[in-house]
């Protein structure tokens, strides 16, 4: 533990700076004076380059010490940050520096061809090529990240260029373009407000300077894992970066370390889960406290068997990267399967029917959320600002339905709704239910075009090492199913796919897969 009772990494680094920080995924170590230093000198090479209070910053890097520093660079620096999905094309990720209006623009060699591709697309790119610099070998149009940050003092920047920044993360893209959730910048200091920055990994058991480790599983391009990995520094926690995520990776960091807590998504468990009992015994997890789980529903049965192995140490949480949100303990859900929480103290949940009405406990409806400070808009778009508002709430199209102790329970996204003759199927239960089956790896259930009912359920499944996709295996999976849902959520026919379109933090692309299915078909919803 830090020797020292201060907050917000600043504040740790005077006070204790040769307190481990940081350890990246090739277990190098910054203590904190060294994050410290190196978020100082990026500060001041952001100044230097001409940006002020609320300009944009933008990357497209893995995990590593400069995506961290930046993001917290940009903290005391009064500037907002945009983390780019690397798995995005030239595209893609051109639209986000453009429509961020972009004034710094840091890649890593690796995404180097879609890096180019960005800045060279027919749109053009808002950044001067003297603002655009490349972390870890060269890329062209890009200036070497030496010259960002080499004439810089790694002491603290004067208190007149501090001010605290804010994250603009950019919606996942899941169901369309993706818009940047964009929020007032908070007024107070940011040694200040990096001192309260933590509060919401309490609601999970953590404390300041409790001998937390926290392990970064996920791309700090997710909201969440961002978050997480920042916050935890902020109460004096270490950092445990992983790159390229593997299940057995994880856990040899976990029992390397003295891994305390995490951010995790459901595709984790159901790898981890996946591994033999005997690589899984291999490794202790007796360090575990919090290891808190969001992002895409889980399978009961997938974490009935988490909790198995890893005890009260599972937590789960709902919100969104426009706010929250509920959460779990493990034996809260074990009395109700399936939940995903009460609401966060000071936060309120409701469901109300297609009309904006209230709707009693156990009838499923959209899902309203209300968090004291979560104010935002959707970046350029104010009908979808305005379109997720009803009175102070905010939606973001889940559906689902309140028990009469208030405990919220999920059914889908509206989106991924199938309705069959009138119907209404939510692909999530099927989902969980297909990865049970010893040969499927993954699955992905949508609605495909049906010329009587409407539409029907298909299965698209990624099978294990050992499986062989044909009318057997089909068979097998679906003759295993008819004793686990009912007749009407049965899929009608399974493909398979090697790899499901997935990024690292667990979200699925499901798009990818159903378009194709609906090329000169009309979907309903």
């Amino acid at each position: 533990m830090a020797n020292t009772d201060a907050l917000g990494l600043w504040n740790i680094a005077a006070a204790d700076p040769d307190f481990l920080a940081v350890v990246d995924p090739e277990h190098d170590h910054l203590t904190f004076g060294e994050l410290a230093a190196l978020t100082n000198r990026i500060s001041r090479g952001l100044r230097a380059a001409g940006l002020g209070k609320g300009d944009q910053v933008t990357t497209v890097l893995p995990n590593c010490f400069e995506q961290l520093a930046l993001c917290l660079a940009a903290y005391q620096s009064g500037l907002y940050v945009t983390t780019i999905n690397w798995h995005f094309v030239g595209a893609e990720i051109n639209y986000i520096v453009n429509d961020a209006e972009t004034k710094a623009f840091i890649v890593h060699e690796r995404f180097a061809d879609e890096a180019v591709k960005a800045v060279k697309a027919p749109d053009g790119c808002v950044v001067p090529e003297e603002n655009r610099f490349c972390v870890g070998g060269p890329v062209e149009g890009f200036r070497p990240f030496d010259g960002l940050i080499g004439d810089q003092s790694g002491e603290r920047p004067a208190p007149e260029d501090l001010a605290t920044g804010s994250f603009m993360f950019y919606t996942s893209g899941t169901t369309g373009r993706p818009k940047g959730v964009r929020r007032a910048l908070d007024s107070r200091p940011p040694d200040e407000a990096s001192s309260t920055a933590g509060m919401l990994l309490m609601l999970f058991g953590s404390k300041p300077h409790d001998g937390n480790v926290q392990i970064t599983q996920a791309p700090l391009y997710h909201t969440a894992v961002n978050n997480w990995t920042t916050m935890s520094l902020h109460l004096g926690h270490t950092v445990v970066l992983m790159d390229r995520w593997t299940a057995e990776g994880a856990l040899e960091r976990i029992e390397r370390y003295r891994v305390t807590s995490s951010h995790m998504v459901p595709t984790m468990f159901n790898r981890l889960l996946q591994l033999p009992d005997e690589v899984r015994e291999r490794h202790d997890v007796s360090s575990l406290r919090s290891m808190v789980h969001a992002a895409a529903p889980c399978p009961i049965e997938t974490k009935r068997r988490m909790i198995e192995w890893w005890g009260d140490s599972i937590w789960e949480y709902y919100a969104a990267t426009e706010g929250g949100g509920t959460s779990v303990s493990a034996a809260e859900w074990m009395e109700r399967p399936g939940t995903v929480g009460k609401a966060w103290p000071g936060c309120e949940v409701i469901v109300v029917d297609d009309d904006g009405n209230d709707l009693p406990p156990g009838e499923s409806g959209t899902v309203y959320m209300k968090m004291p400070g979560a104010v935002f808009e959707y970046k350029g778009d104010e009908a979808k600002t305005a379109a997720s508002r009803l009175r102070d709430f905010f939606t973001v199209g889940d559906v689902g339905y309140l028990d009469s102790d208030g405990y919220l329970f999920l059914n889908d996204r509206a989106n991924d709704m199938i309705i069959v003759g009138g119907v209404n199927i939510y692909p999530a239960e099927i989902e969980g239910e297909l990865v049970q089956h010893p040969a499927v790896g993954d699955a992905a259930v949508f609605g495909v075009p049906n010329p009587d009912t409407g539409e029907e359920v298909k299965a698209v499944v990624e099978l294990l090492e050992g499986w062989e996709s044909g009318d057997g295996t089909t068979e097998a999976i679906l003759e295993w199913l008819r004793d686990r849902i009912g007749r009407q959520k049965l899929p009608r026919s399974i493909d398979y796919t090697t790899e499901m379109p997935r990024d690292p933090n667990g979200k699925l692309y499901k798009r990818k897969l159903r378009d194709p299915y609906w090329e000169g078909h009309q979907r309903a919803i």
